[in-house]
């Protein structure tokens, strides 16, 4: 390799084909989506009081496991994460209000 003109030496480039490039992007988004939904079911699921769980009939510690577990298998995982955060999360967070399921 040469020197250019500030006595530094000049690098090679290399093509970079976009469509490449856009496909990596897509599939490193898809692969981030279910992770990313099963830390936020598994954050949120930790966060919440051990007294909330028991007064809404559920076991904190099962869920966890549970998430935990999804997010080792991808549709398991986000059908499992989608469960949690449309049903469980609101009954937890009603009975964190005072709100006592019958």
């Amino acid at each position: 390799m040469g020197a250019d003109r500030r006595g530094r030496r000049a690098g090679r480039t290399v093509g970079v084909d976009l469509s490449e490039l856009a496909v990596a992007l897509v599939v490193a988004l898809f692969a981030a989506v279910p992770l990313g939904v099963s830390l936020w079911a598994l954050l949120d699921a930790a966060r919440r009081p051990q007294w909330a769980w028991a007064l809404a009939g559920r076991r904190q510690v099962v869920w966890i496991a549970a998430i935990m577990f999804g997010a080792l298998t991808v549709i398991g995982g986000l059908l499992l994460c989608s469960w949690y955060l449309t049903r469980v999360r609101h009954e937890i967070a009603a009975a964190e209000d005072g709100w006592v399921k019958t």
